[in-house]
């Protein structure tokens, strides 16, 4: 992603604010929504595969064969 940031600054120069392209801003929301789910699931027990695909194909979302 090339975010291309604009900066608002005071007259002495410091920055205060930043403005992004709506794409740039979206994705970035994108991003820390997926890390907040991430650090959210962090101590869920692992799944194993052959079970979940089980369980896939079981519910009918999956229909190839291995």
């Amino acid at each position: 992603m090339n975010l291309h940031p604009q900066y608002l600054t005071t007259p002495q120069g410091e920055r205060i604010a930043v403005q992004l392209s709506l794409e740039a801003y979206e994705e970035l929301l994108e991003d820390l929504e997926d890390l907040a789910a991430l650090v959210e699931r962090q101590n869920e027990p692992a799944l194993d595969y052959d079970e979940v695909l089980a369980e896939l194909k079981a519910d009918g979302l999956l229909s190839f064969e291995d």
